[in-house]
């Protein structure tokens, strides 16, 4: 049985009715080389649905690393095929949808499947081909929904056509979405009001996303930034939101500042559904999640000349 977030957090909750639970990863985080609660032979399976990146920071290339960094076991279903670099995205091609469902039911057929992760989908057509071919399936797996529809620079990646049916297909069959602010707005109808200002909206945006189906909504604080006073100094907080539907669970982190960030949402994803693979529920997941791509970009290397990538097997020796 999944657990809840206020079974999650009952050893700190508060008897203040007030209270909301917060995870604070405002501290330094070292790599390590640990191998706990990872199986031995990759015998966890995930499947990737998403879009490949020619310059590996993010889609299918970075979530391969992620899952392997995690000691699971990944399969891919390409939705298309990018010419980018840390620059910029240059050029798409979009896989046939008729051969991304085909794709998906030989590999989960033939390997079988623990977690689907789901990423950049480009199309109406390929939205509806993965939903089918998803709810189709008998077998019982974890769905973490990355619903890749707004670029950095605000670009609607997704077309509304599309996005109707991805709220419609995919979300109700979600174990958890994992949208960035806008993306949450796109979602509810909102994409033309402003950004949250206070956490407290940035909570009732993810309130009011997860009734749309999803079991869980973990709206990303990347757009979203809190300064906070610390020892006399004044520091940038980014805060994201895991909702259950029942209750927020505040996770704040550091800001930190780094060129090298492409693809931590791709990125944290696959960390999520990694985590789930390995046995985990899904707060723990999300903590674990959230360490290990700030980590990345602690611990990144400059590549290229533009948003490079997180380091991907920082706890890789």
């Amino acid at each position: 049985m999944e657990e809840t977030l206020q079974e999650w957090n009952e050893t700190s909750h508060s008897n203040d009715s007030d209270y909301v639970p917060m995870i604070d990863l405002c501290f330094p985080v070292e790599a390590s080389s640990s191998t706990e609660n990872k199986p031995a032979g990759n015998t966890r399976r995930i499947l990737i649905i998403a879009g490949s990146d020619s310059s590996g920071g993010a889609g299918l290339e970075a979530d391969q690393k992620v899952v392997a960094a995690h000691g699971c076991y990944a399969m891919t279903a390409t939705t298309a095929l990018t010419a980018q670099n840390t620059q910029g995205v240059f050029d798409i091609h979009h896989t046939p949808p008729e051969f991304v469902a085909r794709q998906i039911n030989l590999c989960i057929d033939d390997i079988g499947v623990d977690v689907v992760k789901i990423g950049m989908l480009a199309s109406a057509a390929t939205v509806t081909a993965v939903g089918q071919a998803l709810r189709e399936r008998k077998e019982q797996f974890a769905l973490v929904l990355d619903p890749v529809m707004v670029s950095t620079s605000g670009a609607q990646l997704l077309p509304p056509d599309a996005v109707s049916i991805l709220r419609e297909t995919l979300l109700p069959m979600a174990t958890i979405l994992t949208p960035n602010i806008p993306e949450a707005k796109l979602l509810l109808g909102k994409k033309e009001e402003p950004n949250p200002q206070t956490y407290e909206q940035v909570v009732q945006l993810a309130a009011d996303l997860q009734k749309l189906g999803s079991r869980y909504v973990l709206v990303k604080g990347g757009h979203f930034r809190t300064d906070v006073a610390a020892r006399g100094q004044t520091k940038h907080r980014l805060i994201d939101v895991l909702h259950d539907g029942h209750q927020p669970l505040l996770i704040e982190k550091e800001f930190l500042k780094s060129r090298n960030t492409h693809g931590t949402g791709c990125s944290l994803a696959s960390a999520i559904a990694s985590n789930l693979a390995l046995g985990h529920g899904v707060p723990e997941a999300v903590h674990r999640a959230c360490r290990y791509v700030e980590a990345g970009i602690r611990f990144s290397i400059d590549r290229g000349h533009g948003s490079g990538p997180i380091n991907h097997f920082h706890s890789l020796k």
